[in-house]
């Protein structure tokens, strides 16, 4: 079994053929997946996904990149209680694009940790050029708040500053890549009990699907590479990281 922790099947680029997407992880071991909300529109787009298949969950949140159009953060509360929200995010910063909106960036990023707290829901968090400023952000809630960097695009010292906030790394398609090696080094060096995997579909498709629709059968790809740094084998890694997804996410329930 192979867990994907991150991925927009709630994109448009999926509204076709959602149902073959699923069915087709399925047949590489890609059992369960997290589609991931981007604002409050996609979180109820998520939360739909879910409610019809099996070993499918949702987040609910607001995107750095959305906080121009959506500061909802009460509908964002109003979705957690869905049965299906096993997350609060995609929330963080992202500093590549524009700066002139973060003020609000943050404000909305505190907002939904703030709701981590209240709900025991972990994070899932996007920095782009950001993460130092994150960091700050979260320090105050260390040992409050949980939850993961996914597709981690900084160092791998502030790999190392994560973990230490007791957060997880998600990585996905960059480690497959040829300029990708600040990324293997954090496949290898982080503990492998914070280690989670992801495809972030429909973007970032691994080297050998790279101009592709990203989706999660390629997920085995990346459980590949990461093993292969590691020295283990795909099925120990994919193990461990849906060990590690059934610890963040509770995903067997609320006790497990």
């Amino acid at each position: 079994m192979i867990t994907d922790t991150h991925a927009h099947l709630n994109d448009t680029q999926f509204d076709d053929d959602v149902d073959d997407v699923i069915r087709r992880a399925r047949e590489t071991s890609v059992t369960r997946i997290i589609v991931i909300g981007m604002d409050n529109p996609t979180s109820k787009k998520a939360i739909g996904i879910a409610s019809g298949h099996d070993g499918i969950f949702a987040t609910a949140g607001i995107h750095p990149g959305y906080v121009d159009e959506d500061t909802d953060i009460k509908g964002i509360e109003a979705l957690l209680g869905s049965g299906h929200v096993v997350a609060i995010g995609e929330t963080g910063l992202d500093f590549h694009w524009t700066k002139e909106n973060a003020s609000l960036q943050m404000e909305l990023f505190e907002a939904q940790i703030r709701l981590s707290v209240t709900y025991d829901l972990p994070l899932v968090i996007h920095t782009r050029a950001s993460f130092d400023e994150a960091y700050r952000i979260l320090l105050p809630y260390k040992g409050k708040a949980r939850g993961v960097f996914h597709c981690f695009s900084s160092t791998p010292e502030d790999a190392m500053r994560a973990v230490d906030l007791g957060f997880h790394i998600g990585l996905d398609g960059p480690v497959t890549y040829k300029n990708g090696e600040d990324v293997r080094t954090i496949a290898r060096t982080v503990p492998l009990e914070r280690l989670l995997v992801e495809t972030d579909s429909p973007y970032l498709a691994p080297q050998s699907h790279r101009g592709k629709r990203n989706e999660p059968a390629y997920l085995t790809d990346i459980v590949g590479e990461i093993a292969r740094v590691r020295g283990m084998t795909p099925g120990e890694l994919a193990r461990a990281t849906s060990k590690n997804a059934d610890t963040l996410f509770r995903l067997g329930g609320k006790d497990s």
